[in-house]
């Protein structure tokens, strides 16, 4: 009976002592948490305080975590040696505290908006280049068409010139003005004659062109905005705002191209073709 009793007393203290240990071991996981977190807090703020300084600091210290622990050299930026003396897990793991900063001595954020800027001003030369070449061959076109309309004109006129000095009087000269081959020589004339005001007419290029630019700028802007979404960072607020001014613009010349029709058919101005011309 006795053996029986201290079977069961063992028994009962071999079983405790098997169920304790989990209870260290779960406060160990939470301390190790706690360690984590504090060590992603200690890092963010040492991205911070670097990007105070030079960006070449970042990329000494990650080239030669010796200097850390060089008290001579901290002594040139007195906020980091102070922010080391007060962390000194950083000096025993530099490279999980520096491991944002890049050979180049630039960090992610600095990359991008680098990597921004080159491709803004990459695009910015050729819209630059597009405009220009673009007003080039606009004026060397005008002055093409004014040389050639000049050219035609003269020779129209001398050549009506002539037809008049032919014309013994003004009879003969009525007579032929009522002919068919007449009234075509003289209403190709290079100044057209119109007895009243010049008509206005619909801007039906104007509103079709409004639409066409419009619809592009607004999947454009969509595009950019599908870009944003894809990128992180101040590249993706650059992108962001690139689409809220596409979108902008192309919504407002469709509205304008809109207004303008419906101002065109309250005016008369938007005449339907006619059967010959369909």
């Amino acid at each position: 009976m006795i053996r029986r009793i201290l079977a069961v007393i063992f028994l009962g203290l071999a079983a405790s002592a098997l169920a304790a240990p989990p209870a260290p071991s779960t406060a160990t996981a939470t301390v190790t948490a706690a360690v984590d977190t504090d060590s992603r807090q200690t890092r963010e703020e040492m991205k911070a305080l670097l990007r105070r300084y030079p960006p070449e600091l970042g990329m000494v210290l990650k080239l030669d975590p010796t200097l850390f622990g060089n008290p001579t050299y901290l002594a040139n930026y007195p906020a980091m040696a102070t922010f080391v003396a007060q962390h000194p897990e950083v000096a025993h793991n530099p490279s999980f505290f520096l491991a944002n900063i890049s050979h180049t001595g630039e960090n992610d954020d600095a990359s991008s908006m680098r990597a921004w800027r080159l491709i803004a001003g990459d695009v910015g030369g050729f819209v630059a280049f597009l405009v220009v070449t673009s007003v080039l061959v606009w004026v060397i076109k005008t002055l093409v068409e004014q040389r050639r309309w000049n050219r035609l004109s003269r020779v129209q006129t001398e050549v009506q010139s002539k037809l008049l000095d032919r014309f013994t009087s003004n009879e003969e000269l009525l007579a032929y003005i009522q002919t068919p081959a007449g009234k075509r020589f003289f209403e190709s004339a290079p100044f057209p004659l119109e007895a009243g005001p010049r008509q206005m007419s619909a801007p039906v290029g104007r509103i079709f062109w409004s639409l066409q630019l419009g619809f592009v700028l607004i999947a454009t802007g969509v595009g950019f905005d599908l870009v944003s979404l894809r990128v992180t960072g101040p590249a993706a607020e650059v992108f962001f705002g690139i689409a809220m001014i596409g979108l902008s613009i192309g919504i407002a010349l469709v509205v304008s191209a809109v207004v303008f029709y419906v101002l065109s058919r309250r005016f008369g101005l938007w005449q339907p073709p006619t059967p010959n011309e369909s």
